[in-house]
């Protein structure tokens, strides 16, 4: 007798549920096109620091400076 059982999956409130990977972090470079979810598109004109700890977007109408962890940002 062979056994074909599904791998278990534990439930979604389980203390042993395995842990999910942290999302990758977004780098970002002077010239990048992006888009914001609140201010559209843009492209980088300048990041500060190392780690990008921000970044200065000119949007057309408006710069904004946007920090870490950039998660209304995307690039293009």
């Amino acid at each position: 007798m062979t056994n074909f059982a599904a791998p278990r999956r534990p439930l979604p409130t389980s203390p042993f549920k395995s842990r999910t990977q942290a999302a990758p972090h977004k780098h970002f470079a002077v010239g990048d096109r992006v888009t914001h979810d609140r201010f559209g598109l843009g492209r980088v004109i300048d990041v500060e620091g190392e780690g990008a700890i921000a970044a200065l977007v000119d949007f057309g109408t408006r710069q904004e400076r946007v920090t870490q962890p950039y998660a209304a940002m995307y690039k293009l």
